[in-house]
């Protein structure tokens, strides 16, 4: 791995590059860290995000973990989908597509969902994909159904017209702008704890306002009308939980639920006062849960490459497309 991504701020630099090609034959940008014989966590991030916002984790599990991100589709390196290729339908398709083409049969990973990720691992619980693959999951900050009824950014009574006004943020369709203090200042009390470090509630605008528009609102439309609730009865692996208490997002009774409700549940760590972002504003806690994940159920020295693998050791990232 290039020693240029250990600079601090620098974005980590991948093994390899690949273009995978989901079930609907929507393009997914998905990149590959670390050794190739080490045990593989795949991360999938969350609504207006990419895989930038995995950076600490990226570089913190490298050294000694395979670590896949990929970028859901319509953000970061993805592009767009066609008309209706927006569902949790989708977000499964897409997840099992990166996990067909990343680890060879029957090999397992980690797989840590934020937000919008971790709904992407309940949508694909009843896949054969992540049924063979996934060893362990861990869910951050996230919900499974009814997430206008219970937001709380928007600062009104729990009612009809909370739940309007929430409806209509997640199917916006305006230009967010470019960053300024001012929509730091709102990104973060949408999404982060009062405490939150500026430089990461920098980092996280940045992330934000770089998704594109129409992705944002027709995966917002998704999220509006969320129901995933069986999802996670069927979520039948070893699964964590991880929230902050003060998530205005997918508050901390949507955890609680999921936690209550997993067959095979580790439990739920509270991250006392922080938000939304959690893997962002608290990452020791976040990669230390990830590190405790695979420690305990990734057998140590097995690689996790499928038939289309292949090493890249002179610290340039080798791109190639997979069916």
């Amino acid at each position: 791995m290039s020693r240029l991504l250990r600079r601090v701020g620098a974005p980590p630099v991948p093994e390899r590059e690949l273009t995978v090609r989901s079930a609907d034959g929507a393009r997914l940008h998905v990149e590959v860290h670390g050794p190739q014989d080490a045990p593989t966590v795949v991360l999938a991030h969350g609504w207006t995000c990419s895989t930038r916002f995995w950076d600490a984790q990226i570089r913190a599990l490298a050294p000694d973990h395979r670590v896949v991100a990929y970028d859901q589709r319509g953000h970061g390196g993805s592009p767009a989908a066609a008309p209706g290729g927006y569902s949790t339908d989708a977000l499964a398709d897409d997840l099992e597509a990166v996990l067909a083409a990343t680890l060879g049969p029957g090999r397992k990973a980690v797989i840590a969902g934020h937000s919008m990720g971790g709904m992407t691992i309940m949508a694909a619980a009843r896949r054969d994909g992540l049924r063979e693959h996934a060893a362990a999951v861990l869910l951050c900050s996230t919900g499974s159904s009814r997430l206008p009824d219970a937001s709380t950014v928007l600062p009104l009574p729990a009612g009809r017209a909370r739940t309007a006004g929430t409806r209509a943020i997640l199917a916006a369709a305006a230009p967010l702008g470019p960053v300024t203090p001012i929509t730091r200042r709102v990104l973060k009390y949408a999404t982060m704890g009062a405490g939150a470090a500026p430089e990461r509630v920098a980092l996280c605008a940045r992330i934000v306002h770089a998704c594109p528009r129409a992705a944002r609102s027709a995966w917002g439309k998704v999220l509006a009308d969320l129901d995933l609730d069986a999802g996670v009865r069927e979520l039948r692996v070893p699964t964590a939980v991880v929230a902050g208490t003060a998530d205005r997002l997918t508050p901390i009774g949507h955890a609680r639920a999921i936690a209550a409700a997993l067959p095979d549940g580790l439990g739920l760590t509270e991250l006392t006062g922080l938000g939304h972002m959690t893997p962002v504003e608290a990452p020791e806690a976040v990669t230390a849960k990830i590190r405790e994940l695979a420690a305990a159920y990734l057998p140590a020295g097995i690689p996790g490459t499928g038939t289309n693998s292949t090493d890249s050791t002179d610290g340039t990232a080798e791109k190639e497309e997979v069916a």
